[in-house]
């Protein structure tokens, strides 16, 4: 999302109309999720995937029409009949997609999307709002809005209870149209996908960083080294902290119910200073880089610290999912598809 909402808010920047095209329903098997996003540009070039294949072949030509009528249109695919079968596209079912023009003329589109790009790269809340019935009237451009929990708002001005009303519509967790007072609207929650916490700035660390950032995590590296928590290390990190030391490293971060936590320092007493920190924590995921014998050793100097072993049960080690990795580059692939796994329960818990 980190790139795509870059891409949009640079070409609307750039004075070239876009369209955004959302998947906002699904009925069976289908490539991708409820809120997948492609964007297209009258070139077809596009950024982005809502499933690939004959899909995304469909929307783009449907995007050509919407670029030419100015109007936003949610449209059902059929990915169940004989000509998926003929394309050798394996998923099937039913999917809805909401191709929205976003017009350049209106300078607020582009603030908007650079808005949603700086809020997934620092965390934050909101949620974006088409006006759909200002569509239908020929008000293209002019219908969008991003409203903030603070009551900021970013676009096209939504009078204060209606933004109130529109906000809490949101709070389920899902996208969807909403009808207010005989008007069209299409909401859309914009939450972060989470936060990864680094601690440790070695090889491992390093690959882990690049992948967590492919795939929508902010990132923040720590290490008590400095010239390790660095740029030139870490060029995709959206944060790198330079700590003193571990012994009080975790007390002053923003840790919260969407924070994930990877333990992976250079030695066992860093490690273990980590550890008795973040089963403290609220986070919903804590990840300790450990052979079984080196976790139960620290496990033992945690319970005769006073842990208890309900907190220690909420700790992945040794980290990752099984796939036998061995490289550090193995290795991060297997921390973060866990890391992925945790996520994407979680975020099925809340629909």
């Amino acid at each position: 999302m980190k790139t795509l909402y870059d891409a949009c808010a640079r070409l609307l920047d750039g004075g070239e109309d876009v369209v955004m095209a959302t998947i906002v329903n699904k009925q069976g098997s289908a490539p991708r999720s409820t809120g997948a996003k492609m964007l297209v540009q009258r070139n077809t070039d596009t950024v982005g995937t809502i499933g690939g294949g004959l899909l995304e072949a469909k929307v783009v030509l449907d995007a050509d029409e919407v670029f030419h009528t100015g109007h936003s249109v949610i449209r059902r695919y059929d990915l169940t009949g004989t000509d998926v079968a003929a394309t050798d596209m394996i998923c099937g079912g039913r999917v809805e997609v909401f191709i929205d023009y976003l017009s350049s003329s209106a300078p607020w589109n582009a603030e908007i999307f650079f808005a949603l790009d700086h809020l997934y790269r620092n965390g934050g809340n909101a949620v974006l709002v088409r006006a759909l019935a200002a569509v239908a009237s020929g008000q293209v451009g002019f219908n969008h809005c991003l409203l903030f929990p603070d009551g900021r708002q970013t676009g096209f001005p939504i009078a204060g209870p209606l933004s109130d009303r529109l906000f809490q519509e949101t709070q389920d967790g899902a996208l969807k149209p909403v009808r207010v007072d005989g008007t069209d609207y299409f909401v859309e929650p914009i939450r972060s996908l989470g936060v990864v916490y680094l601690f440790g700035a070695g090889h491992v660390a390093q690959q882990v960083a690049r992948l967590t950032s492919m795939v929508d995590f902010r990132t923040v590296v720590l290490d008590d080294r400095a010239d390790f928590a660095s740029r030139e290390r870490f060029p995709d990190a959206d944060e790198l902290v330079a700590v003193d030391g571990f012994e009080q490293c975790i007390k002053d971060l923003p840790i919260a119910q969407d924070s994930y936590l990877v333990i992976v320092t250079r030695g066992h007493l860093h490690d273990l200073t980590v550890l008795a920190q973040a089963v403290k924590s609220e986070a919903c995921y804590i990840g300790l880089i450990s052979s079984r014998r080196k976790r139960e050793m620290l496990y033992r100097a945690l319970r005769e610290s006073g842990v208890a072993d309900e907190e220690l049960k909420r700790v992945h080690s040794p980290i990752g999912v099984d796939i036998g990795a061995q490289t550090p580059e193995e290795i991060a692939v297997s921390i973060v598809a866990e890391l992925i796994q945790v996520r994407g329960k979680r975020r099925g818990a809340k629909r």
